[in-house]
């Protein structure tokens, strides 16, 4: 299953990035999000693993590319289900920015989750984009 997100978000390009870097941030707009911790390499660079403990999950972040604006791409693992997510920034002009998110999910591991992802689609595309909008309204209220 594959699908994309967008919104476009009244700050400059450069800002909505070192809010989107900043893993203190996550817990502004990612709804259960506790704590993000680094298992191996340098974080946020290509190649490094984290734990992202969320009040009703974990999963396994490992980057395969951060070369933002242009690109941010990881892969996230989870019991239930593998994910990429493939993330860039455009400036729309000097004070707006475009924001893109592509989700690819490759494996579902579980009846369950697998009659989720077949019958309610829709479901995983609308969390995204949930997360999207409040990571605008978040970025928004910064100086």
């Amino acid at each position: 299953m594959k699908f994309s997100c967008s919104v476009d978000i009244d700050k400059t390009l450069n800002k909505v990035v070192d809010v989107f870097l900043n893993p203190d941030n996550l817990k502004h707009y990612q709804d259960g999000f506790i704590e993000k911790r680094l298992i191996s390499g340098s974080a946020g660079k290509k190649g490094s693993k984290s734990k992202m403990i969320y009040k009703k999950l974990e999963l396994i972040e490992t980057i395969i590319n951060n070369d933002l604006p242009e690109e941010f791409y990881a892969l996230y693992e989870h019991k239930h289900m593998t994910n990429t997510m493939k993330v860039s920034f455009k400036s729309l002009d000097e004070n707006k920015t475009r924001y893109i998110s592509e989700i690819e999910y490759t494996k579902f591991n579980g009846l369950f989750i697998k009659m989720m992802a077949k019958l309610f689609p829709g479901l995983f595309k609308k969390q995204v984009q949930k997360w999207l909008n409040q990571f605008k309204s978040f970025v928004e209220t910064i100086e």
